[in-house]
């Protein structure tokens, strides 16, 4: 199947750093800070995004996430579908439950999108050193606009292990996105029972892009 995605012209890279995680909690894994600027991923609309992340202190319970999203000025993201497992797109779920985010931090980039920190608390599970993957789908604006992942490629992460390898695969190492795991703390969350599909991913060119210009559409191929 093919994978329409928007591509941007490559800007100086703004590095934003991803808000700061609560008090409550540590990190137990990060893929570096916003950059705000050279691409996003649809992860709502029936698309998933998976990006790889790597334990390595030992059992450690996830309890939290923060993510750069980008979103169309005045949208709220209200929540979102996480799940963590042992494969891409699948194999092993550790976790899957709508997480409900407070967004901070919020600016708006060169194609007129709202750029923000989203953080949210759940019960997660706790994990052993290794590899696993963060899935997000599903998600939930207040006007059911579209959001989208922001792609940093990992610049800037310090944890080990990355920076992360994303999904969809097929055409080997992909650019990773802007996300923080963390760990401790009191959390909350509604679970389900989906597990995420394969999916194309898009970042639909609508209303409100201002000043962005003439905007290319390429077109992957993907097993």
């Amino acid at each position: 199947m093919k994978n329409p995605r928007l591509v941007f012209p490559l800007l100086a890279v703004i590095a934003l750093t991803i808000a700061a995680a609560p008090a409550f909690a540590d990190v137990a894994y990060e893929n570096g800070p916003i950059n705000g600027q050279v691409d996003a991923w649809t992860i709502n609309f029936g698309f998933v995004v998976s990006d790889s992340f790597t334990i390595s202190t030992g059992n450690t319970a996830i309890t939290g996430l923060s993510f750069g999203a980008w979103l169309f000025p005045g949208d709220v993201l209200q929540s979102v579908e996480v799940s963590l497992t042992s494969e891409e797109f699948g194999g092993t779920v550790y976790f899957d439950g709508v997480v409900n985010f407070v967004q901070s931090g919020c600016f708006l980039n060169s194609y007129s999108y709202n750029v923000c920190t989203e953080t949210g608390s759940f019960n997660g599970p706790s994990l052993d050193n290794g590899t696993y993957w963060l899935n997000l789908e599903n998600a939930v604006v207040n006007n059911g606009d579209p959001v989208y992942w922001d792609e940093n490629s990992g610049i800037g992460c310090h944890s080990p292990g990355c920076p992360s390898e994303a999904g969809p695969g097929g055409e080997g190492t992909l650019p990773s996105e802007a996300f923080t795991l963390l760990s401790g703390g009191t959390t909350s969350t509604t679970s389900t029972t989906s597990v995420p599909e394969p999916s194309s991913v898009m970042l639909v060119a609508s209303g409100a892009l201002g000043v962005g210009g003439i905007l290319l559409r390429k077109l992957r191929q993907v097993r």
